[in-house]
């Protein structure tokens, strides 16, 4: 297999929102995004299934170190091999790859956040960096466009904090600000024990508000010249606000259920966005 095949297979088997927005793209910004998100997968990966923590703080700084092996041209593992021909032709910074890292480290570190800026921090090390990234391998002629990307990266990572609340609870993380629960009466307890009640309610709608929010502001952001390049992105934004509906029209039951749109309306949400343009 090759090292593009391998990320191909890794993007297809996540199901993920981004594959769709993928399929769309010239083939060799398809297969920079692909490595890319194949990339994430894996660092992701190393700490959501490793059980034992220093294992997982080892297979960390091996990434570390094989970025900086792909950046001196000799990576090993193949998304870094399917990654590195495309680093100088998109602009790809390394010091964004090892962010990445960082953020993935800040989850082995902590499992509560203070605050919605604490949390913010978190959001930007772990979206708002990949954002960056994808959007420099669609295409940027202005500089605001790369702002719009950080934002949008944001507004995904909220999206995906709230679909996975009760799957975050189970492993023991809450991503939800502590005062933010404290805000709305609602306790960690109820969150680690999937206790849905009306303050969670409350609580989700705000945070549903928020997010929604956020995908505005980083359509604002978005200079008009490079709106067709960042199709992709505007068609994550579509999928994930449709996810958001979803989830708001089904009540905010997110404890004991991962609420998720079928493969079909996904693609259907992709295309209408593209040929809108």
């Amino acid at each position: 297999m090759s090292p593009d095949d391998y990320c191909q297979q890794k993007a297809a088997q996540s199901g993920s929102s981004f594959y769709y927005s993928f399929l769309f793209l010239p083939a060799e910004r398809r297969r920079a995004i692909t490595a890319l998100y194949a990339f994430c997968r894996e660092v992701d990966d190393t700490v959501d299934d490793c059980t034992d923590e220093v294992v997982a703080r080892t297979k960390l700084m091996w990434w570390r170190k094989e970025i900086a092996a792909m950046l001196n041209g000799d990576p090993t593992h193949p998304v870094t091999k399917a990654l590195q021909p495309h680093l100088k032709t998109y602009q790809l910074d390394g010091q964004h790859l090892q962010a990445i890292v960082d953020g993935m480290e800040m989850d082995l570190n902590q499992t509560r956040y203070l605050d919605f800026p604490a949390l913010k921090q978190y959001c930007w090390h772990v979206a708002s960096v990949v954002g960056i990234l994808s959007a420099s391998i669609f295409g940027v002629t202005q500089p605001q466009t790369l702002q719009f990307a950080e934002k949008l990266g944001l507004a995904f990572q909220l999206t995906n904090i709230i679909r996975d609340v009760g799957e975050d609870g189970r492993k023991g993380r809450i991503y939800l600000p502590v005062n933010e629960l404290q805000q709305f009466g609602v306790t960690a307890a109820d969150i680690l024990n999937a206790r849905h009640s009306e303050n969670f309610e409350k609580l989700m709608r705000f945070q549903v508000a928020r997010a929604q929010q956020m995908y505005d502001e980083a359509f604002a952001l978005l200079p008009k010249e490079d709106r067709r390049a960042q199709r992709p992105g505007l068609m994550m934004a579509a999928i994930y606000r449709a996810l958001l509906n979803e989830i708001e029209h089904d009540g905010y039951h997110v404890l004991n259920q991962r609420i998720s749109l079928t493969p079909i309306r996904k693609l259907w949400l992709a295309w209408k966005t593209y040929i809108r343009g």
